[in-house]
């Protein structure tokens, strides 16, 4: 069984001291973020789809984890090589500035398919497509609805068990049904829509950092 690192300790310690109303779901945030650092291990991806705000939240936990999020990102010294072999001038600049990223695509940010496939197929089947299309076994996909039942993800929660990638479910503390099908549901404590996203925000805070300390706290090789 996996466990967790006593280093990335001081992330949720900082998350439970800043927001202790999230004591009582302390260990399905850990749990959660296992499965994302598993999947990270094995070089997959995140895909994260979501509604109104909780859109939103999906294009900023990309944009957390696809470059630096507090600790520099720089590549390796084998990618600056190659860099700067292919073209000196734009090579070094590229090694000095290009930021080493774990993998995540919002659903949510691709109008131009999105729109089409609304139009044309079926407009709650707009998450579904896109993770048939991107999702390989070892991804994971982050569903985030306040109420648990937004109808558009839990259809990705289907096509994501057949494509054998597991789910994250992050909601309000009903759960609804996102919360009966995933392999971890994080149930924050609140049950009106915005004091929901208002904790949303710190648990996929705390995620990136502990991610980005896993995979790029050391020194870069």
């Amino acid at each position: 069984m996996r466990t967790f690192e006593s280093r990335l300790e001081k992330h949720i310690d900082l998350l439970m001291e800043r927001y202790p109303v999230l004591g009582p779901v302390k260990q399905e945030i850990i749990d959660a973020y296992l499965v994302m650092e598993e999947c990270y291990e094995h070089d997959g991806k995140l895909l994260i789809a979501g509604n109104g705000g909780s859109a939103a939240d999906s294009e900023h936990i990309a944009g957390e984890l696809m470059k630096r999020f507090k600790t520099p990102r720089p590549v390796t010294s084998e990618m600056a090589v190659k860099l700067k072999e292919i073209d000196p001038v734009r090579g070094e600049d590229l090694a000095k500035n290009l930021e080493r990223g774990l993998m995540a695509i919002p659903l949510v940010a691709h109008e131009a398919l999105s729109t089409a496939y609304i139009n044309d197929v079926d407009g709650l089947g707009v998450f579904a497509q896109q993770l048939f299309s991107f999702g390989r076994s070892g991804d994971v996909f982050l569903g985030i609805s306040t109420s648990g039942n937004s109808k558009n993800v839990m259809s990705a929660t289907v096509v994501a068990k057949a494509l054998d990638i597991k789910v994250i479910g992050l909601t309000g503390a009903k759960g609804g049904e996102l919360a009966t099908v995933a392999d971890v549901a994080v149930r924050v404590p609140e049950t009106e829509t915005y004091m929901i996203q208002e904790l949303h925000l710190p648990v996929y805070h705390c995620w990136c950092l502990m991610l980005e300390d896993k995979f790029f706290g050391g020194k870069v090789e």
